[in-house]
């Protein structure tokens, strides 16, 4: 079974824990990530995009000029894609990007991306994570003495509020939950800071 050390918020070694074979210690399967984070990311978009065609835009009824005579070229409505005002080719219209994927797949792409953080030295397990106020320097010193200066990504048990709001204002820093844990979360990030206890349920969730 792999292992890891195991920190304090003070930075200070606890030991170390033992982490799940078929959880941290699996292939790296790309395609599967590539397809999540695909999915994640067309499934976020709001899909309202829209322009006028040009049967949509308002005028152009009446021919512009007459059909012979000008020596200009012919023309049926000053509305014509070709115009200023006129309307748009092939204009985008309002669409549900979404789709969905199989759980089997999000399992594996999320095994692959737990192990390639524990395989590069980039997940922190921390033996226990909780503030008893909202205050960003608490998150602050704890980055600082796990040295840690990328972008992070702290992931809790439960939807924990100290946590989240004290991370917030910290540029490059993010918090979770395991309820919320997705795999393109923890590929944007360089680093992954995890409470035991999430370790845990994410075990739980996908062993």
């Amino acid at each position: 079974m792999p292992k890891t050390d195991l920190y304090k918020i003070d930075g200070s070694k606890a030991g170390t824990i033992e982490l799940s074979e078929s959880v941290f210690g699996q292939k790296v399967n790309g395609s599967a990530l590539h397809a999540v984070v695909v999915n994640h990311l067309a499934n976020k978009r709001q899909g309202t995009q829209s322009a006028k065609t040009r049967s949509e835009v308002s005028g152009g009824g009446i021919k512009p000029f007459r059909q012979k005579g000008t020596g200009r070229a012919r023309q049926g409505s000053s509305r014509a894609v070709q115009y200023y005002h006129g309307g748009v080719a092939f204009a985008p219209k309002p669409r549900d990007y979404s789709y969905s994927l199989n759980k089997k797949l999000k399992k594996v792409a999320m095994r692959s991306a737990l192990s390639d953080k524990l395989a590069s030295g980039e997940l922190i397990v921390l033996e226990d994570l909780a503030f008893s106020e909202i205050k960003t320097k608490q998150v602050a010193d704890m980055l600082k003495n796990l040295n840690v200066d990328a972008k992070a990504l702290i992931v809790t048990g439960e939807n924990d509020k100290n946590v989240y709001c004290s991370a917030r204002n910290i540029k490059g820093v993010d918090a979770s939950f395991v309820g919320m844990l997705n795999v393109y979360d923890i590929l944007n990030h360089d680093k992954l800071i995890v409470a035991k206890e999430a370790i845990e349920k994410i075990e739980e969730v996908y062993a």
